[in-house]
């Protein structure tokens, strides 16, 4: 089969349209997906438990349930209840949501290899909680949880085609989309998925880059 160069060039510019999508819809749910998952592993560790339970209810039925099935009742359901976002708001704040069960697992472990006896230093000092968190407890945390959370980001890349069942053009979609208006499907397919690898492999570096930073 002969490799059409043609309709490469062709495609290219709706690749770059799918790629900005593809990176907003990253960097957007890593954001959400990291912010969250610090808020309920906090959450978790409050001494009420009329504030765990619920937040461990939630957290498991967001763990436990398709990526696929939250968006189709954020974006098809809500809206029969008056809750309307676009179709890339609402692919952005569901991966982000489903992704921050996970980190929030990333966090807890980080926070509990933290020794105890840096939380008795807080607590001999009178440090209140907040500074005990921030400028004691979560710096450390921070250097053990870098490389999960790098696992999340790449897992959250690949996860972004899925947004083409919400009608969101990401990469994926507008190969789709170009395919079936040209009926070429080699050429765009592939494109992408060299993009993904490339990527995935940027982003990996990177995150090596940060880590060996905070292992200093």
């Amino acid at each position: 089969m002969k490799w059409d160069w043609s309709a490469v060039r062709e495609f290219m510019p709706h690749f770059w349209d799918g790629l900005l999508v593809t990176l907003q819809a990253l960097v957007l749910g890593s954001l959400i997906s990291f912010s969250l998952g610090l808020v309920w592993t906090l959450l978790m560790r409050t001494p009420s438990r009329w504030v765990r339970w619920p937040v461990g209810v939630v957290t498991e039925f967001v763990r436990n349930t398709p990526l696929l099935v939250q968006l189709f009742f954020l974006f098809y359901v809500l809206p029969e209840r008056g809750v309307t976002f676009s179709a890339l708001t609402t692919g952005v704040f569901a991966i982000g949501l489903h992704y921050s069960t996970y980190t929030m697992q990333v966090y807890r472990a980080g926070i509990e290899a933290v020794p105890a006896g840096q939380w008795e230093a807080a607590t001999a000092l009178s440090l209140p909680a907040r500074r005990t968190w921030f400028a004691v407890i979560l710096p450390q945390a921070l250097r053990r949880i870098v490389p999960p959370l790098g696992n999340y980001v790449i897992s959250m890349l690949k996860d972004t085609p899925i947004l083409m069942s919400i009608t969101v053009l990401e990469m994926l979609g507008q190969a789709r989309l170009f395919s079936q208006q040209h009926f070429q499907f080699t050429e765009p397919v592939t494109v992408i998925g060299v993009a993904f690898i490339v990527i995935s492999y940027l982003a990996s570096l990177l995150l090596r880059t940060l880590e060996r930073r905070l292992v200093r």
